[in-house]
């Protein structure tokens, strides 16, 4: 059972559980301001049908991955994290779920690396092509506050004054409970936590410093040749309805589309829906 895995002299840490053989895993990524914990309901409900389940905290939530800079934090790192997980718990590919950013490194993987993932259950976040086409038709005002984020040091000070209590307030706001709205502040407090998570978010207007070149099957303009399901919360404030639509014109493999009557935080409140979607993945793929 792994507890930690390294890349490139970062050291991330990662939930391994459940019994599941090399060709039953699970690889779980979080987004922003979660971390491993954002699983912790769906882990069981896996794990019980006989998957091993990885979850890490992943760059610049764990730790002993918090590299200084923007750059560290482009998406071919950011997708090379999980590869480095993959070949350190031995596994030749995996079922990926990801949710908001993880989501977003969890589709760059599958159109990448496509023979590394057997399947993708993407939560929330649209296909990265489809949320760029659907910027006049609303999501670039749902997208507004990345803006904001490229301010240095602003985002910080304003999100961690009062013991993060701007954040907590955000975070409620947006659907998320007080108790986990509470804990994910509390680990943006650690030293260097926030200012590594949005990160991502200021790694944006370098992202051509992390372009790589699809392998294993993608065509290079962004489409999934995995299989997908893609399930999307009818009153997610961050994504625009004609980015949700748009997206499965991005896959070519097999695509199920399901809208939940939730917000956007679907692994820690649709818990149930999340896993029944990763155990038709994996019987599909059986």
């Amino acid at each position: 059972m792994l507890t930690s895995f390294t890349r490139d002299g970062l050291v991330f840490d990662v939930r391994d559980s459940g019994p599941g053989a090399a060709d039953a895993a699970v690889v779980c990524l979080h987004g922003f301001p979660q971390d491993a914990g954002a699983y912790d309901a769906v882990v069981p409900l896996l794990a019980a049908e006989g998957l091993r389940v990885l979850v890490p905290d992943q760059r610049g939530y764990s730790p002993g991955a918090r590299p200084a800079g923007r750059r560290p934090y482009v998406l071919r790192e950011l997708v090379a994290d999980v590869l480095a997980l993959l070949d350190t718990a031995g596994l030749e590919r995996a079922h990926v779920v990801g949710h908001d950013w993880g989501g977003a490194v969890a589709w760059a993987l599958a159109g990448r690396h496509p023979q590394r993932v057997a399947s993708l259950t993407a939560l929330s976040t649209p296909h990265p092509e489809a949320m760029r086409a659907a910027l006049p038709r609303g999501q670039a005002l749902r997208s507004a506050y990345m803006g904001f984020f490229q301010l240095p040091r602003v985002p910080e000070a304003l999100l961690l004054a009062r013991d993060g209590a701007r954040l907590r307030q955000g975070l409620r706001s947006s659907g998320l409970p007080e108790p986990l709205a509470q804990r994910y502040a509390r680990r943006m407090l650690e030293p260097g936590a926030l200012t590594a998570a949005l990160a991502w978010y200021r790694a944006l207007p370098v992202q051509g410093a992390g372009r790589a070149r699809p392998a294993g099957g993608s065509d290079g303009r962004g489409f999934v040749p995995v299989p997908v399901t893609y399930l999307s919360g009818r009153r997610d404030p961050f994504f625009a309805p004609a980015a949700v639509r748009g997206t499965g014109n991005h896959v070519t493999g097999r695509f199920t589309h399901r809208e939940l009557d939730c917000g956007h935080w679907l692994p820690e409140k649709r818990p149930e829906q999340v896993a029944r979607a990763v155990l038709e993945q994996v019987a599909d793929a059986g």
